[in-house]
């Protein structure tokens, strides 16, 4: 039997999995609020190993301070700006960062340990590693956002932050999905649901919307348009269309606003029906049926959320919670879909 245990499942290895993924949950609220606080540029160079001690010294701050007042942001946006003033923006992305090299500690050395005593699944090995490659993108990632800030820039490219919060929720989604695998060992019979295209389809709407929403984030396009359900008065915001395709889709304010709400009309329709009918149906387990209504539960407390933020001009306790919540719905809709798996 404890042979089975080892090879098949694992709860400390689902467990130490779920830890990772409520850090990486963390680290997706605080990049939120380095955004919506404007701090991603406070530092200025990527430093992996040593990065990770703040500055200790007066000469020290004053270095990093200097080191700001030569990117555009400085020039163009905070000039004048007091040491004190930086030393809240550079706390925010030093936390951040801390928070991704806290990650990268929490995942490695107990994978380290899990694989010398051959307690981690067999058929899960490879992807643990295929984890860990991504959380080391990740980070490659953040740098390659922040560098596009740094020159001809007074913030990071919206796209490049689109591509960052897009990765650290397919991790997130990964490590739950991966963390329910070892916990209850490989499915002996998988049986065809007729749930599996609904549930992977809906988990990719989800996606779809992050996507856009860190596309509206990286525009600053929630500080704009903040009457609802109209946009100024209008269907179509007056400044809809971009200088060509691509920046229509990426870089006009009114274009990425109105892509993020037309979705999250989508998503509310389809999570009401999802509601509907997992109470109806016969062919799900109770257990599916939970995650099923607290799936489309999260997504009205979302959407509820996204209007809420946008009229009160997006703060940031309401624009961390919007993060928050989006990485929690994707959470359990990447549980629904696992759970409708097994019947």
């Amino acid at each position: 039997m404890t042979s089975f245990l080892r090879q098949d499942r694992s709860a400390p290895v689902a467990i130490w999995l779920l830890v990772v993924a409520a850090l990486v949950l963390a680290m997706v609220v605080v990049g939120g609020a380095t955004r919506l606080t404007d701090s991603g540029l406070s530092i200025t160079e990527w430093k992996p190993v040593t990065g990770a001690v703040p500055p200790l010294s007066d000469a020290a701050w004053a270095s990093e301070f200097a080191k700001y007042r030569q990117i555009p942001q400085y020039e163009l946006v905070n000039r004048g700006m007091t040491l004190g003033e930086f030393k809240a923006i550079y706390w925010w992305e030093w936390a951040h960062r801390f928070l991704g090299r806290l990650v990268g500690a929490v995942f490695a050395i107990p994978f380290a340990w899990f694989l010398i005593r051959k307690q981690i699944p067999r058929r899960l090995v490879l992807r643990c590693w295929g984890l860990l490659g991504l959380g080391g993108l990740q980070g490659a990632i953040g740098w390659w956002m922040v560098t596009s800030g740094l020159s001809n820039r007074v913030s990071v490219a919206p796209e490049r932050l689109a591509a960052h919060l897009g990765l650290a929720f397919a991790l997130l989604a990964a490590l739950v999905w991966t963390a329910l695998d070892a916990w209850a060992g490989e499915a002996r019979r998988p049986l065809p649901s007729p749930w599996r295209r609904g549930s992977t389809a809906l988990l990719g709407l989800i996606f779809l919307q992050v996507l856009l929403g860190a596309l509206v984030a990286g525009n600053h396009a929630g500080l704009v348009y903040n009457d609802w359900p109209l946009m100024n008065g209008a269907l179509i915001p007056a400044d809809y269309a971009g200088d060509s395709l691509w920046g229509t889709i990426a870089h006009s304010r009114g274009a990425v606003q109105l892509h993020h709400r037309l979705l999250a009309y989508l998503l509310v329709a389809v999570a009401i029906g999802l509601a509907f009918n997992a109470r109806r149906s016969s062919y799900l387990a109770p257990e599916s049926k939970s995650l099923a209504l607290a799936t489309s539960s999260a997504v009205g407390v979302q959407a509820l959320l996204g209007v809420l933020t946008l009229m009160a001009g997006t703060p940031l306790w309401l624009g961390m919670l919007h993060q928050l919540v989006a990485a929690v719905l994707l959470a359990l809709a990447t549980a629904f879909a696992w759970r409708v798996r097994r019947i």
